[in-house]
């Protein structure tokens, strides 16, 4: 279909279920599709099914950690963006970790203003980051 842009798809991925709703309504409201999940492990089954091109991921998650999911991501879905953002210390001590092991992440601190995160998303879904 001739001007036909497809909806960029940002996945929200907070155990705190009042976060993960709210950032989805965020980008939801700005046109986006959005999809909410609570933990890593609801985040691996989602993408099976429904790729988004961006994912916002707390590092501070039950079971698999933020990171860790950030990681699986870049190596099982490379095309997907990726956002972490805590409201924790102990965050940077899973970063540090992290960057022993060649993965180098970007974070934003918690409470993060609505604008900021937005204007993250669509510099990462910019075409000169790689986004379509």
């Amino acid at each position: 279909m001739p001007g036909f842009t497809e909806k960029k798809r940002v996945l929200d991925v907070d155990d705190e279920h009042i976060v993960a709703d709210t950032l989805a309504k965020i980008f939801s409201n700005e046109g986006y599709e959005t999809k909410s999940a609570y933990s890593a492990e609801e985040a691996l089954a989602i993408v099976l099914e429904w790729r988004p091109h961006l994912a916002i991921v707390d590092v501070c998650l039950p079971g698999i950690s933020g990171i860790d999911l950030a990681i699986l991501f870049k190596a099982e879905y490379p095309d997907c963006k990726i956002t972490l953002f805590s409201g924790q210390s102990a965050a940077s001590d899973f970063l540090e970790t992290a960057r022993q092991s060649g993965h180098s992440f970007d974070v934003l601190a918690k409470p993060v203003h609505p604008t900021k995160l937005l204007s993250v998303a669509s510099y990462l879904l910019s075409p000169s980051e790689g986004g379509a």
